[in-house]
């Protein structure tokens, strides 16, 4: 693969994505210090600059939170420079990944989401990613494909497994959500499915894909294993959503139906526990 664009590359897939390339491949990883995806006509430049032949966009204003009180710097980042992502993309013929999210639905179905299921986001950080997704459908560019995902977690950056293992160690109890129900996405097992997909990509018309690893359980389950597979002695409790009210709603039920990327792809899909003790492991060895 040469003259990949991956954006966000300091983010949790980004940096898995970095760790992943072999030495023939060329990548250009970049982040807000070196290339600000808003301003499209830099966007433009380094492209061709740097004869780029894909785009990867791991950047997303992911705050989700705060997105309710900052809604049009997410609407720049996940609208409007996904938009003109796909613009570029149509015009100098390349292939396109876009990573999306399972906050595109509202969590009231009672079986796995699949690609073609209502969208109906109910938080900022959900409706300015749908947007995204609607302005590559509306451009029509060849060879672009969007990954939805869910509950993303590395060893790099921020995210609910490395929070668990830090408040694990500082407390004896925590109370965990147990009425939210998904699946994590370990983001290396994601970063791995992206590049065995890259030179497979060969579409009409956009196409959306859903990923995540298999299985399904709670944030409380989550939080239940982590704690097991880390030896920590801290007690985790269930709490009702009520219980933890945040600004943003999530959805109640976020479980994505993956069947079509495995069949269009042929890839395999981690179990959600195997990954996560890969990547406690890893974060354990970095510790020491």
């Amino acid at each position: 693969m040469s003259n990949v664009l991956v954006t966000g590359a300091l983010g949790q897939l980004g940096s898995e994505l970095k760790e992943l390339i072999n030495e023939d491949d060329t990548f250009y990883f970049t982040d807000r210090k070196n290339l600000d995806i808003c301003d499209s006509e830099a966007v433009k430049k380094y492209i061709d600059r740097h004869k780029i032949s894909t785009i990867i966009n791991c950047a997303a204003y992911t705050a989700v939170d705060k997105a309710e009180e900052e809604k049009e710097l997410a609407e720049m980042i996940n609208h409007q420079a996904v938009r003109n992502f796909a613009l570029l993309a149509k015009e100098k013929g390349l292939k396109f990944i876009h990573i999306s999210t399972d906050y595109v639905f509202d969590g009231k179905n009672f079986k796995p989401y699949k690609e073609d299921d209502i969208t109906n986001p109910n938080s900022v950080y959900g409706e300015t990613k749908l947007l995204g997704e609607k302005a590559i459908f509306e451009i029509q560019a060849q060879n672009c494909i969007i990954i939805r995902t869910s509950w993303v977690y590395s060893s790099f950056g921020n995210n609910f497994v490395k929070t668990m293992l830090r408040l694990g160690k500082e407390r004896d109890e925590l109370g965990v959500i147990y009425d939210q129900v998904g699946t994590p996405t370990y983001a290396k097992d994601l970063a791995i499915a992206i590049l065995e997909i890259l030179p497979k990509v060969d579409n009409k018309i956009p196409e959306i894909y859903h990923y995540s690893d298999e299985g399904v359980l709670s944030w409380y389950d989550f939080a239940k294993e982590i704690m097991k597979m880390a030896k920590l002695s801290c007690q985790i409790n269930p709490l009702e959503t009520y219980q933890y009210p945040t600004p943003a709603a999530r959805p109640h039920y976020s479980l994505l139906n993956k069947a079509k990327i495995r069949k269009d792809f042929e890839i395999e899909i981690p179990y959600w526990k195997d990954s996560l003790f890969d990547c406690i492991k890893k974060i354990m060895n970095d510790e020491f």
